[in-house]
């Protein structure tokens, strides 16, 4: 049996999408369908196509459809799922994007709770996004399928060895993220001003426009995929997530894959994803999102305390033993496919 697993048709990576295209890489069952946006308030283009995928299932047929795509449109969803088994994926709640006037954001909230109410079953992609669903629609339930990560090998970094200042380097930390006001890029250049008396560089690496005024020494590269992301990871000291908001945080699982800690968010499922690793150590910091005092303040800590990168980088490579790979996501998904 196939299941057809409809996704938002996009050029621009994003975690959301990573996470569609691993986890039905990994599936034996899903089999993916494209549908143009742009999305969650599609043109007539993007709202036939969606009806026309679901048309073309049999009565009773499992589908699973990202949120993105269906939560927008419950004019398209609602009345098909009477006669069909959606699965929604939620990755983000459609109100909880920034910069959403008041008023859209309660639209989108009212449309989003339609069409989660009527589903046989709701994903969220990690336990914090999985109750605020609950609690927030009022649903009786919602299944977690949090992501996988591949396995990498340890990042080498550049500029420290064994927690001391290689001579002649410079630390490097990296942000992957794109380029929205959510990822909280101002709150990291204005924590970074605060650090102009300490070495470090920072490589932005995400879609979007560069942001102006984020200062010389950090470098803006453009959204990056295959070996030219794994290059910017084997070259960085140190990730740094400072997100306004996050259901999980996939960056900060694809960092501790290569053994890199990580300054991050206290926000959402970033805890989650940060973990512990075996011996119940944090491999990372995290400050209350919006801060750039606090950040700059964890950052400081790091640059200059070689105990404390030492202490980090252990916690890092230990919780990377821990962590699962994407055909463990494709598997608990299948058994909510089996369920309903």
């Amino acid at each position: 049996m196939t299941v057809p697993f409809v996704v938002p048709e996009t050029g621009v990576p994003s975690g959301g999408t990573l996470y569609d295209l691993r986890l039905s890489r990994a599936s034996s069952v899903l089999e993916t369908v494209a549908v143009p946006g742009p999305w969650p308030s599609p043109g007539p283009e993007g709202a036939r196509a969606l009806a026309a995928v679901l048309d073309g299932l049999p009565d009773g047929a499992p589908v699973v459809v990202d949120g993105l795509v269906a939560c927008g449109v419950p004019e398209i969803v609602v009345p098909r799922a009477e006669r069909l088994r959606p699965v929604v994926l939620v990755h983000l709640p459609l109100a909880d994007e920034t910069g959403l006037s008041p008023e859209t954001a309660r639209e989108l909230d009212l449309r989003e709770r339609a069409v989660l109410r009527s589903g046989a079953a709701v994903v969220a992609t990690g336990g914090y996004a999985a109750r605020r669903l609950r609690e927030h629609h009022g649903l009786p339930r919602v299944e977690v399928v949090p992501p996988g990560v591949d396995p990498a090998p340890l990042a080498r970094g550049r500029g420290f060895e064994e927690g001391r200042v290689v001579e002649g380097a410079v630390p490097r930390l990296l942000c992957v993220a794109s380029l929205t006001p959510r990822k909280g890029h101002t709150v990291l250049f204005e924590a970074l001003r605060g650090l102009s008396d300490l070495g470090w560089e920072c490589v932005c690496a995400g879609p979007g426009t560069p942001l102006p005024n984020a200062g010389e020494r950090v470098r803006f590269v453009g959204p990056l995929a295959g070996a030219a992301l794994e290059a910017a990871y084997d070259g960085a000291d140190l990730v740094v997530l400072p997100s306004l908001m996050e259901t999980y945080g996939m960056v900060v699982t694809e960092a501790l894959a290569r053994g890199l800690p990580v300054v991050a968010s206290r926000v959402g499922g970033i805890p989650e994803a940060l973990g512990r690793s075996r011996d119940g150590s944090v491999p990372g910091l995290t400050v209350p999102p919006g801060d750039p005092a606090a950040l700059a303040s964890a950052l400081r800590a790091w640059l200059t305390d070689p105990g404390l990168r030492r202490e980090l980088r252990a916690s890092a490579r230990s919780r990377r033993s821990t962590l699962t790979g994407w055909a463990h996501a494709a598997r608990t998904l299948e058994g909510v496919l089996e369920r309903i």
